[in-house]
């Protein structure tokens, strides 16, 4: 595994210790205790950031692995970044309002495709070479 890759893995998954300790942050502030998952609405959309953040990890990091396995760890990283960037217009837009998280939503998820359809490409033109 690429070093750089690596880095992308944990930047990605201190995004997510980030969200999920803002979780935290907002059960305190607007007195929502666990395990109620309901309540103001600034805290539901801090949860939903980290749900499904979470939920996009599922799809990004296999898909980051493999990439940079079969096709290239410098575009893997590349494109990691992105995803990144991505996650984080996501947050800070829903954050603000469920409308402004679009944009950070779509180059995550445009971003995590890339990765899982390069993959599958690297994989089969792999196995065909062999």
């Amino acid at each position: 595994m690429s070093p750089l890759v690596s880095l992308i893995t944990a930047l990605a998954l201190l995004l997510y210790l980030g969200l999920t300790i803002n979780v935290s942050r907002y059960r305190v502030k607007y007195n929502v205790p666990a395990p109620q998952m309901t309540g103001n609405p600034n805290f539901e959309r801090v949860l939903r950031v980290q749900q499904n953040t979470l939920e996009q990890l599922v799809l990004f990091l296999p898909g980051l692995w493999l990439f940079s396995v079969y096709v290239s760890p410098s575009w893997g990283t590349g494109i990691g970044v992105v995803w990144l960037i991505g996650r984080i217009a996501y947050a800070w837009g829903y954050y603000q309002a469920p409308k402004k998280r679009v944009i950070g939503f779509g180059v995550s998820s445009i971003s995590s495709l890339v990765l899982l359809l390069g993959s599958l490409i690297g994989i089969l033109l792999s196995s065909f070479q062999s």
